[in-house]
């Protein structure tokens, strides 16, 4: 494993959201000076006048990135000089342009090797709809950009591990898709992507979709019908798998170390126990995601850009330092 401090590219989200707020406090903040080297994708002068607003104590060097990023106490930004007038949570395309600039510039520095991960703050879906984007977010343009074949959404704070099955469907959608056969690819790739965040040989349990488990068909039998199958296939794969675990004591067994990871169902029944666990006040959250299976390691924010308190000076940046500091964890897991 090596020992050099990794060079993270972090891209600074929708100029109207809380981004380029709580990317100024994270990479001003101890912790992630200690783990890694920074470079900034954004706007100079939006980032300065915001560090000067809120007295965000960081030292900021303007580049257009074609210098070699050094680690002396200034963090680089490189500037797309794109932010010109704007109003805090106001939803429109040209923050969605402008946040995809970010992000497209960023997966060229990954993956021409000039960073060694990225970590995204929150664009908005909607705002990068109205620019013409024909992706959901950050992930499917990675994985387009990149032909990533098998991928995962790993969420974690440090002390929970939970991947997903589906994430962003309806959840009568994600009903559907709970298939033996999806089920099992889901503990596939998981099995096969979490020693990228360091978890080798995990214990993963699955997590069931009915109350109780289904309790052996009283409450449903997708449980019985679906998942137990594919945990058993698993099981004869070699994969360490336990399940269907009813979901209201399954989060609550992995904080006592039962399990390495989780696999959830659908988009709340993982995220909910990881935003209660690791609640800031004021409404924030510390945990963070990772993007198992691309070439390069990939975080961001587990929140969005929180239009309704953009420009107040009060986000809490502990998910975006979270995703710094663990993408900087599995960069030197993979070295």
């Amino acid at each position: 494993m090596s020992t050099r401090k990794p060079v993270i590219g972090v891209t600074m989200g929708d100029p109207a959201g809380i981004g380029p707020e709580v990317t100024l406090k994270a990479v001003a903040s101890d912790r992630v000076r200690e783990a890694a080297t920074v470079v900034v994708l954004g706007d100079y002068d939006h980032l300065e006048t915001l560090a000067e607003r809120y007295g965000i104590d960081v030292g900021l060097h303007r580049t257009d990135g074609s210098n070699e990023i050094t680690d002396d106490g200034f963090v680089d930004v490189i500037d797309f000089d794109n932010v010109d007038e704007f109003e805090f949570g106001d939803l429109r395309a040209e923050n969605g342009r402008v946040s995809l600039e970010y992000v497209d510039r960023s997966i060229d520095l990954a993956i021409s090797g000039e960073v060694d991960g990225l970590c995204n703050g929150p664009i908005h879906k909607r705002a990068i709809g109205m620019a013409g984007s024909e992706y959901a977010g950050h992930t499917d343009m990675m994985v387009d950009r990149t032909n990533t074949e098998s991928h995962t959404a790993l969420l974690t704070d440090g002390e929970i591990y939970v991947t997903h099955l589906s994430i962003h469907v309806p959840l009568s959608e994600a009903i559907e898709r709970v298939t033996t056969e999806n089920v099992l690819e889901s503990i596939r790739v998981t099995h096969e992507k979490l020693p990228e965040a360091g978890i080798k040989d995990p214990l993963l349990g699955v997590v069931g979709i009915n109350p109780h488990a289904g309790d052996g068909g009283v409450i449903g039998t997708l449980d019985d019908e679906e998942i137990a199958p594919a945990v058993e296939a698993a099981l004869e794969e070699g994969i360490d798998a336990s399940g269907p675990l009813p979901p209201d004591s399954a989060f609550n067994r992995a904080l006592d170390d039962d399990y390495d990871c989780l696999v959830a169902m659908y988009h709340d029944q993982g995220h909910i126990p990881l935003f209660v666990n690791s609640h800031v006040d004021g409404g924030g959250v510390g945990a963070t995601v990772l993007i198992l299976g691309l070439p390069f390691v990939r975080a961001t924010t587990l929140h969005g850009t929180a239009y309704d308190i953009a420009g107040r000076g009060i986000a809490e940046p502990e998910s975006m330092i979270t995703g710094i500091t663990l993408a900087a964890d599995a960069i030197r897991q993979r070295s």
